[in-house]
């Protein structure tokens, strides 16, 4: 909806792969047309003291910008979508109330659609998780859900236990199967948000993601990643699955040198962003906005999406 920028404010996503410069490009938006706050999609960000490796804003930036969706909970802890959705919601729905718009970025893809469509997150069961967990064969758990729940399976796969034990965890716990939860995922009806994806030459963003470690690294990314092993509490499972803390992790604990540390967290970065490409390529709702060598080229098309975007404060 078109209007003035007294009346009507924006809700905006901006979506990709890692290392596309989509928090760089939101950041400036947020500043170029205020007021304006930013909503992170990411799900480590949510993580305290990981800040590094997640990219998560300085103290400079943060006290510049309001930024929402970051520093939820301790890295000691186990976070859901779910509970990421429950403490953004309230954000979504009353920011155009108290005169301000939203540009939401981020790459993780569930978290994403969570903020964007608003889904329906199945809840938790901790008991039956605990059960679930106390079995150490992901073979037998997951003959458990083609029983129970086929069409789950079929979407986990057999290999990717975590999953594995979360959709087993909703059908035992709720009574109704897990995949009765995901047919939302399928759908791409109308958005309460207007999303822009930014979209890049495979061989740019490889350099970019290789370029961005090496700067991570030099920013005391490693130094971070002791830290948190060291602390009292240590990581979470969720929290260890980071992009690089892994690795970085490994290194720390004598498994491998450092620059194989380095090799493998960059290639497990590039596989992701094939991943994320993937998830946001089926999504026709989205705006591409394609990138020849620079971000910042398609910076102005991005004002101009934004521009067209306003919506009513009612909204």
């Amino acid at each position: 909806m078109t209007g003035n920028h007294d009346g009507h404010w924006v809700r905006l996503a901006i979506v990709g792969p890692t290392a596309s410069g989509k928090s760089m490009l939101a950041a400036e938006l947020a500043r170029r047309r205020p007021p304006a706050e930013l909503l992170s999609m990411d799900a480590m960000a949510v993580y305290r003291n990981m800040d590094i490796g997640t990219g998560s804003p300085t103290a400079e930036e943060a006290a510049e910008l309001p930024h929402h969706g970051v520093d939820l909970t301790d890295a000691a802890s186990e976070y859901s979508v779910g509970e990421y959705l429950a403490a953004v919601r309230p954000l979504v729905l009353t920011h155009a109330a108290r005169g301000t718009s939203l540009v939401a970025v981020g790459g993780t893809g569930l978290y994403a659609r969570a903020v964007v469509d608003d889904l329906e997150i199945p809840g938790a069961y901790p008991e039956v998780r605990a059960e679930l967990e106390a079995e150490p064969d992901t073979a037998v758990l997951y003959e458990r859900l083609q029983k129970c729940d086929p069409l789950a399976a079929e979407r986990t796969g057999p290999v990717n236990r975590r999953r594995i034990v979360r959709a087993l965890e909703v059908t035992v716990g709720s009574g109704r199967r897990f995949s009765s939860h995901g047919q939302g995922l399928r759908r791409y009806g109308p958005s309460r948000f207007t999303q822009v994806g930014l979209r890049l030459p495979r061989p740019l963003l490889d350099a970019r993601i290789a370029a961005r470690f090496r700067q991570q690294l030099d920013a005391g990314f490693l130094e971070e990643a002791r830290r948190l092993r060291d602390a009292s509490l240590g990581l979470s499972r969720t929290a260890r699955c980071a992009l690089g803390y892994r690795e970085l992790l490994g290194y720390l604990d004598g498994r491998c040198s450092l620059e194989e540390a380095i090799q493998d967290a960059v290639q497990r970065t590039r596989r992701f962003a094939r991943r994320q490409e993937r998830w946001f390529g089926r999504d026709p709702r989205i705006t591409w906005l394609d990138v020849e060598e620079d971000p910042w080229e398609v910076f102005g098309e991005l004002m101009a999406i934004f521009d067209r975007s306003r919506l009513s404060p009612a909204r």
